[in-house]
């Protein structure tokens, strides 16, 4: 398993604690939200790592595992979230949900996405360049000074 997966999640722990820690003001109330989040984002751990086992890493490619492990982690964040009634981790969550077909479409149309980028480049650099020299032709000062 990647070492940002196994940091990220722990990370995603630490800030949901950080959030909620103010507005505990007792020690069982930390040391329950503590002990619940530790809990909960071990689960999530040991659910991306099962993702990367053996067996199951070879019936999926690589670029499907990372998504697969992207899911969890968006819906431990968002359970997460939920669990500690923070919108703002709930949010974080979605953003990693929406963020998984999201890749999966940019990595099938990046060949499109490439193709519609050369075309506006094709149209736009002319364009420009013919702009610059009608500027120079007019007798208006080249727009780009000159080094002395």
């Amino acid at each position: 398993m990647a070492l940002y997966w196994v940091l990220l999640a722990p990370l995603m722990g630490v800030i949901c604690v950080a959030t909620r820690w103010r507005d505990v003001h007792d020690r069982d109330g930390r040391l329950r939200l503590i002990w619940t989040q530790a809990l909960h984002w071990t689960a999530v751990l040991v659910a991306m790592h099962l993702v990367f086992q053996a067996d199951v890493e070879r019936m999926m490619n690589s670029d499907s595992g990372a998504l697969a492990v992207l899911t969890l982690l968006a819906l431990g964040t968002f359970t997460a979230g939920v669990h500690i009634g923070s919108w703002r981790i709930c949010v974080v969550g979605l953003i990693f949900g929406i963020g998984v077909p999201g890749i999966a479409w940019l990595e099938q149309s990046a060949l499109f996405l490439l193709l519609v980028a050369l075309v506006l480049i094709a149209i736009v650099v002319p364009l420009l360049w013919r702009d610059r020299q009608r500027h120079t032709a007019d007798g208006e000062p080249d727009p780009k000074p000159t080094q002395p």
